[in-house]
């Protein structure tokens, strides 16, 4: 897990490589790298994962030279099948890619897994700049008159103006659309992108490894079961391949506890888990099942709580992390638990992915059921004044053809919800911390196994992710797989409230608030118990517009607000 940023084009110079790096120093502590050649220059902050001596980047071998972000799980996989052995210099995960690069071209992209950004550059000149499937680790780029900028946050490529449609969508929907980003002329490299980079301008794009299209697997509960045992755990060995030390984030959940259930079966210590809890009244979390999940697989359980000094205190450095915004509250425990597990982890483990692959979203379920029976399609819910954001999120994630409406449903959340949502909100907030986080579930051949499920092993009985479930509780019955969850709330409404009639007011009169809502209609809402859900999106908005577009620090942004 590292920071890149780069020039592509004739004037490309590496003073510049080194002031975009420095915006994103936070990404990679371990030490800057910066580099420079005919046509490109390029920077790499490194966090430390593989290979700790040699891993250092750029590589260069078999005539190209690479920069990247994330892991190549397969890298040994790679070198054995590719009787790459006695050609590489190094041990890092990325080597064996350019020896592939220089025998197949772009064709090589496809071989891996993983979860990475990156920039090839090739013996001829030609660049590649290529994003996982997923979109799990981020690449943006902004097209100059000099060449091609590219870097793994926004706020390296110099942000601009904000855009209105996507100020639109972040107030509607919490998250904003497709390849452009919320700055004028930053553009997003989009989940499973390659695109051709020569003389500094993008000359082809292509999409790679796509996750949907597989056949159906053949066979009812129990193969199926031992088919997803066996991928499952294929997985998470892979995602453990690493020289510091890792753990998990535990949430109590299913999906981090299946994580969990593989972890403890792989590893021959007892595994560092973190789970985070809220200190408030009748806050829902699932701490209790976390713990009773902990001690039955001898997990090195940690408990860390969220309170109401934590809300304000960490509510403005998330607004800074966020420079590609999203305003779900999830990020607020999941920066707590970064900020807790520095120092004694480096990498962790998540559950991200598991309701996207198995079906576990109750707005699945409710696509299921006739509309007399309170079916609906599972599209955000927005006001008036998010009607044309809803309309472009219909366009941004139409599915691919020859779904059912359970896969449609999924096929949406996988093009819009998660990469700019869950794993953007992921990514940022270990990122602030220094930590890696992998996400087991979104392993290409796992995915593709589990998408293409039949509904009924995805929904049945009126729970979701029905398969899974079912491996959890054969794997571990403490996990307590078909019980009822209590569901993961932050109660920011609940921290919020006490200030709200002073909040109100100068949200009202926000210069980015005011730009896009009505001040009358803000201050409403502050006073209506019923619309609690609008007051964290709106404060986060505030927080986020005078953070990145007036340029204000983190805590000059929540005094102008909290006084």
């Amino acid at each position: 897990m590292c920071g890149i940023a780069g020039l592509l084009g004739p004037k490309a110079d590496a003073a510049d490589a080194s002031l975009m790096i420095a915006a994103i120093a936070h990404r990679g502590p371990d030490g800057i790298r910066t580099e420079a050649g005919p046509g490109w220059a390029v920077a790499h902050a490194r966090l430390s994962i593989i290979d700790l001596e040699g891993g250092w980047q750029p590589l260069h071998a078999a005539g190209g030279t690479v920069i990247g972000n994330g892991e190549i799980y397969n890298y040994l996989e790679l070198t054995r099948d590719h009787g790459l052995g006695e050609a590489l210099a190094t041990g890092s995960d990325f080597e064996p890619l350019l020896h592939l690069f220089a025998r197949e071209g772009a064709a090589a992209f496809e071989r891996l897994r993983g979860m990475y950004a990156f920039c090839m550059i090739g013996a001829d000149g030609r660049a590649f700049l290529v994003r996982d499937p997923f979109g799990i680790k981020p690449l943006y780029y902004r097209e100059a008159k000099d060449g091609l900028l590219f870097a793994s946050e926004p706020r390296a490529l110099g942000l601009g103006r904000p855009r209105a449609e996507a100020t639109q969508e972040l107030l509607a929907l919490n998250y904003t659309l497709g390849r452009e980003t919320a700055f004028e002329g930053v553009m997003r490299l989009m989940p499973g992108e390659v695109i051709e980079v020569a003389g500094g301008r993008i000359v082809g794009s292509s999409q790679h490894r796509a996750v949907f299209g597989a056949a159906p697997p053949r066979g009812e509960a129990a193969g199926l079961l031992r088919d997803l045992d066996l991928r499952l755990e294929d997985s998470v060995r892979i995602h453990q391949r690493s020289d510091v030390p890792y753990g998990l984030f535990l949430s109590g959940g299913i999906d981090s506890s299946a994580i969990a259930v593989l972890m403890a079966r792989l590893n021959d210590r007892p595994v560092t888990a973190y789970t985070c809890g809220f200190d408030a009244p009748g806050a829902r979390d699932e701490r209790g099942q976390a713990e009773k999940l902990a001690r039955a697989l001898d997990l090195d359980w940690r408990e860390t709580t969220f309170g109401e000094a934590d809300f304000w205190r960490i509510a403005p450095q998330v607004a800074w992390a966020m420079d590609d915004p999203t305003s779900d509250y999830a990020a607020l425990p999941t920066y707590k638990l970064a900020e807790a597990a520095k120092g004694t982890l480096t990498v962790v483990l998540t559950g991200e992915g598991g309701d996207e692959l198995f079906g576990g979203y109750g707005r699945y379920r409710r696509a299921l059921r006739p509309a007399w029976l309170g079916g609906r399609a599972p599209e955000p819910q927005v006001d008036a004044a998010g009607a044309a954001a809803l309309a472009r999120w219909r366009a941004a994630t139409a599915p691919p053809p020859g779904l059912t409406r359970l896969q449609q449903a999924q096929a949406r959340d996988i093009k819009g919800w998660l990469p700019n949502d869950l794993l953007l909100k992921l990514d940022r907030c270990l990122m602030a911390h220094g930590l890696e986080g992998r996400t087991p579930f979104l392993e290409p051949e796992l995915a593709r196994f589990a998408l293409a499920l039949p509904d009924r092993f995805k929904v049945r009985g009126g729970a979701g992710k029905w398969l899974l479930r079912r491996w959890l509780n054969q794997a571990c019955p403490a996990a307590d797989a078909f019980g009822k969850k209590k569901g993961f709330t932050v109660p920011v409404a609940h921290w919020i409230a006490p200030r709200a009639a002073d909040l109100g007011p100068r949200l009202a009169a926000h210069p980015g608030v005011r730009a896009f809502r009505d001040p009358a209609e803000v201050e409403a809402i502050f006073r209506d118990p019923s619309r609690a859900d609008r007051l964290w999106p709106l404060l986060f908005f505030a927080l986020w517009w005078s953070i990145h577009i007036e340029r204000a620090s983190p805590d000059e942004a929540m005094a102008a607000l909290i006084r």
